[in-house]
């Protein structure tokens, strides 16, 4: 992706739980490009207040479905990651939302997500055994449950184009839509995280 420091609007799509703070995640209003706000080279997370946008009423934290008009000094791309782009220090500007009807405008179409599994070897990444062209999906699942497991972490099982995965979820929403599973539309955010322990992680971050 090139450097893009010109403001551009962003569909929120997920921001989510990371290491206590938020990890946003959307696509451009214009080209459907995933992007990244992220506050370092490194992909680090975002604070509260720098993944809050300003409104009529006041400045609020951005939700999945609102437009944010948002600027960028650059362009950080990591191989786990290609899509992330340090934030500069304008105030974001909510506009406007979409509806949930609109969602299927914007959903991507991969074979797989990465693979099987609930995790990518980041040694495989770093070699290039496994090209990441995109660390983000948005992509409807069948089959669709959220649970809690025997050590109280919050996970979805599902099955995307004939493959089944179960993965951790980071959607800070989770304890409302584990309780309300019939009204979900089956549609998931889905990210690469990070290294840990010498893997990137599957997680959901949004559930809609």
């Amino acid at each position: 992706m090139v450097n893009n420091p010109t403001p551009c609007t962003l569909v929120i799509f997920a921001n989510s739980v990371k290491h206590g703070q938020c990890c946003v995640a959307g696509k451009r209003l214009d080209t459907r490009e995933w992007v990244r706000p992220v506050s370092n080279a490194n992909g680090a997370e975002l604070t509260y207040q720098q993944a809050s946008a300003r409104n009529p009423y006041g400045v609020y934290k951005v939700k999945p479905l609102q437009m944010v008009q948002m600027g960028f000094e650059q362009a950080v791309p990591l191989n786990n990651q290609p899509e992330n782009q340090l934030i500069n220090r304008e105030q974001w500007i909510q506009q406007y939302n979409i509806v949930p009807a609109e969602i299927n405008q914007f959903l991507d179409e991969p074979e797989s997500l990465w693979g099987s599994g609930d995790r990518v070897d980041y040694q495989a990444i770093m070699r290039d055994q496994v090209a990441i062209e995109q660390s983000l999906q948005l992509v409807k699942v069948e089959q669709l449950m959220l649970y809690v497991d025997g050590q109280n972490k919050r996970r979805a099982s599902f099955s995307y184009n004939g493959i089944g995965y179960d993965l951790a979820v980071t959607d800070p929403n989770f304890g409302h839509l584990v309780g309300n599973q019939h009204d979900l539309m089956g549609i998931l955010c889905i990210s690469l995280g990070e290294p840990f322990q010498g893997n990137c992680y599957k997680l959901v971050a949004a559930i809609y």
